[in-house]
């Protein structure tokens, strides 16, 4: 009965909320679908790493963390292996449709190749994120080449400028104001700890935590000195519950409880600096999604959301293909019903998870997304 009217949902458009709300069982949530939609931001700048990555590292060469190949973007038009981890769209993706774009926006380095093009083009926003990156510089150096965080900004100070001189200065502050800010970063950062200081102590974590918490203060604020002012930001999944994670593990058929601490407490410090910045720099409005109850609330009631699997990867080898990358040349196992998957690879969510992810972002209750929704802050004026 549940999933018959979960699909009677997915499919009115025009009760996206209704949706939300009856799969996350957050009926105290104010939004409604007779509520008008939410209007269309001037322009989405979306930062991060794969979870919302487009293409970015694509055009990256020395790159190891790259999706442009099969069976990545095996459900996406014509099959396109597009450089996102998934079988179709991602996170960013859906977040910029519900906003009424008919697609997210470029990667910077894609429209900064074709320069006749280039500045209309990140007039409608542009994505800097890049697979494998983190708060942390250091994050994802054995890749070889991915863009950090730190470095996205910079991009975007590069966007801004060529903005600045096509509108004005003035113009460009109040489109900024306007826009929507996505940044959806902190994994990375985190399996890097475990992986590096496999047995740090206590205090050594708290001390990288406070470092990487201090680190992503000073990467906000200066997007706020470039103009930012509404930040969608999205906190870090149960990492332990990921099938690389439980691939990896004695048990399983568990998550990894240790991981899964590390995301608790990156998304507190989150909120905590979220609030303090917020109180600091006049104008600044934000919008924290809490993707690990997000995620737990499917691990506990998946066949209320339709999922039959939401342990294994669909796409991979090894324990709950786990073990190994999604990638043709090792002839990986494939599920046929993607829809029914959780995770499309050893990391990733799949299209559907993704489109869930961001229905809650865009029209979610405070369980799932607080101070307001991603759709409530845009409609804030700053």
């Amino acid at each position: 009965m549940a999933k018959a009217a979960a699909d009677d949902l997915l499919l009115c458009a025009s009760s996206f909320c209704f949706l939300v709300l009856f799969l996350l069982g957050d009926l105290s949530a104010s939004v409604n679908a007779d509520d008008e939609v939410a209007p269309k931001p001037a322009a989405i700048f979306i930062f991060g790493d794969s979870t919302v990555d487009v293409g970015t590292n694509n055009l990256l060469s020395a790159s190891r963390s790259r999706a442009d190949f099969s069976p990545n973007g095996i459900d996406f038009p014509y099959s396109v292996p597009t450089g996102r981890f998934s079988n179709g769209l991602n996170s960013a993706d859906q977040i910029a449709r519900l906003f009424g774009y008919q697609r997210s926006p470029q990667p910077f380095l894609y429209s900064l190749k074709h320069q006749s093009t280039f500045k209309t083009a990140i007039l409608q926003g542009v994505n800097f994120a890049s697979a494998g990156s983190g708060i942390f510089k250091q994050t994802g150096k054995k890749f070889r080449h991915v863009l950090p965080l730190e470095d996205q900004v910079k991009q975007f100070a590069t966007v801004q400028g060529n903005i600045t001189e096509l509108i004005g200065p003035g113009a460009t502050d109040l489109m900024f104001s306007r826009s929507l800010f996505v940044i959806s970063i902190g994994s990375n950062d985190l399996f890097n700890l475990v992986e590096l200081f496999p047995n740090i102590s206590t205090s050594g974590t708290v001390e990288y935590l406070d470092n990487l918490k201090l680190t992503y203060h000073n990467h906000l604020k200066d997007l706020y000195r470039l103009g930012a002012r509404k930040f969608g930001i999205i906190s870090v999944p149960p990492i332990g519950c990921c099938p690389v994670a439980r691939a990896a593990s004695n048990d399983t058929s568990v998550c990894v409880d240790g991981l899964n601490k590390l995301a608790q407490a990156f998304f507190q410090q989150t909120q905590d600096l979220l609030h303090t910045l917020s109180s600091e720099l006049k104008g600044m409005k934000y919008s924290l999604g809490n993707s690990y109850e997000m995620t737990m609330s499917i691990l506990e009631d998946p066949l209320a959301f339709g999922l039959k699997d939401t342990q294994s990867a669909c796409c991979g080898a090894g324990p709950l293909n786990g073990k190994s990358r999604c990638l043709f040349l090792i002839n990986p196992n494939l599920c046929p019903n993607r829809r029914e998957f959780l995770f499309w690879d050893s990391f990733h969510p799949t299209e559907f998870a993704s489109e869930l992810a961001a229905l809650s972002l865009y029209g979610g209750g405070t369980r799932y997304v607080t101070p307001i929704n991603f759709s409530q802050l845009v409609a804030i004026d700053v």
